[in-house]
């Protein structure tokens, strides 16, 4: 036809066609009534729309293409064109009271996320967390009042650089988890053993009262441990056995160097301001996040299972599959076919043929060649 719509015209005489029943397949059958034309149209754009739709409901949904209606085979080949189709955010500039700050890793990638406590405001791709990676996003946003991260070292620099005025505040589910990778969950010594005290106490902080003996009873600690945290165990020899973070020449090294990294975390936390931003921040009656859990425990490990229940994506598709996951935790996200030019489903045009060209000189051909010997002969040829 002519023209894709609901009022085709005749590509005879080009006057409106009329519906004339169904052809045996069930397809509407259109007439002219100036010269008698009948003929059905396609609607491609009907088309690409419906596998469009069933392509985001898996991607999107629980369901793997075994248990969806179409065979898998027809299903990719049909929906091959819809991993073109990126969805994108409009950057509005708007300030947040506080933005939690994380990175997951995926198919050898990496998703770095912003989050406001009830929708995600931007995403960036890269290979690893790093502080190019996070000065491309942050640059993209305006600075937000508090801050939340995880303790990457990157994320912090780059948050000092560009937002001078923001305040940050450590999540308390990371800070637990590094004592306990230094301290284990049953330290051998006294000092050790007190110090994962204030750990677990750390976490039941509710009010600046609370918060307050909390800091005077770790400096308490810290001041009566001095000398245990200073002490130092010299090598008698270059054979001797060392610890695995000292170095080959090193003459002597922290006896207690674990204890004395959970000591230096709190006390770096405190001196930064890092430790209760959530508590001297809030307003009255104002509930501020003190971990990243809202982001890490939802959002990101809703990747994580969404590719867990499409396996085998290569890894530009699984970005894409991440990229629709995100999406759906937009602020008044818009209808996923708005994303959709006609140049995603557009049939490619038909490959022309390939004219073949010769291989060589020809041989044998229908032609004699003086080359090949084959000329005319004069003489006796060897008669006798």
């Amino acid at each position: 036809m002519a023209t894709i719509a609901n009022q085709p015209r005749c590509d005879v005489c080009g006057n409106k066609l009329v519906k004339n029943g169904k052809n045996s397949a069930g397809r509407t059958r259109w007439r002219c009534k100036n010269c008698g034309a009948s003929s059905t149209v396609s609607r491609p754009d009907i088309t690409a729309k419906t596998q469009f739709t069933r392509f985001y409901r898996w991607a999107t949904g629980k369901h793997s293409v075994s248990e969806l209606e179409t065979p898998r085979r027809t299903f990719h080949r049909t929906t091959a064109w819809c991993w073109q189709v990126q969805p994108s955010l409009p950057q509005t500039g708007e300030q947040h009271r506080y933005l939690m700050l994380d990175g997951t890793y995926f198919n050898g990638y990496c998703a770095l996320t912003a989050f406001n406590g009830n929708h995600i405001i931007d995403w960036q791709f890269c290979d690893r967390e790093k502080t190019a990676s996070w000065t491309r996003m942050l640059q993209r946003m305006a600075p937000p009042q508090i801050a939340v991260i995880d303790g990457n070292g990157a994320l912090e620099s780059v948050i000092t650089g560009l937002w001078p005025e923001t305040k940050i505040q450590r999540c308390f589910f990371h800070i637990r988890q590094t004592m306990v990778k230094h301290l284990t969950l049953n330290p051998r010594t006294a000092p050790g053993q007190q110090l994962l005290t204030l750990t677990r106490a750390l976490m039941k902080v509710s009010t600046k009262e609370q918060a307050n003996q909390w800091t005077e009873q770790f400096y308490q600690w810290q001041s009566m441990h001095t000398v245990t945290l200073k002490e130092r165990t010299y090598a008698k020899d270059k054979t001797e056995s060392r610890p695995s973070h000292a170095r080959p020449n090193q003459t002597w090294w922290y006896t207690h160097i674990n204890l004395r990294r959970g000591a230096r975390l709190f006390h770096s936390l405190l001196k930064k301001e890092q430790l209760f931003q959530w508590l001297d921040q809030a307003m009255e009656g104002e509930a501020l996040p003190r971990t990243t859990s809202p982001l890490e425990g939802g959002i990101n490990a809703g990747i994580k299972n969404q590719l867990r229940l499409h396996r085998g994506l290569k890894p530009q598709h699984s970005i894409t599959l991440v990229r629709w996951h995100l999406y759906q935790y937009v602020q008044n996200p818009q209808d996923p076919w708005s994303f959709v030019e006609r140049k995603h489903w557009a049939e490619k045009p038909s490959p022309q043929p390939i004219k073949e060209e010769p291989m060589g000189p020809a041989l044998y051909d229908k032609h004699f060649s003086w080359d090949d010997g084959n000329g005319v002969q004069k003489g006796w040829g060897g008669r006798r």
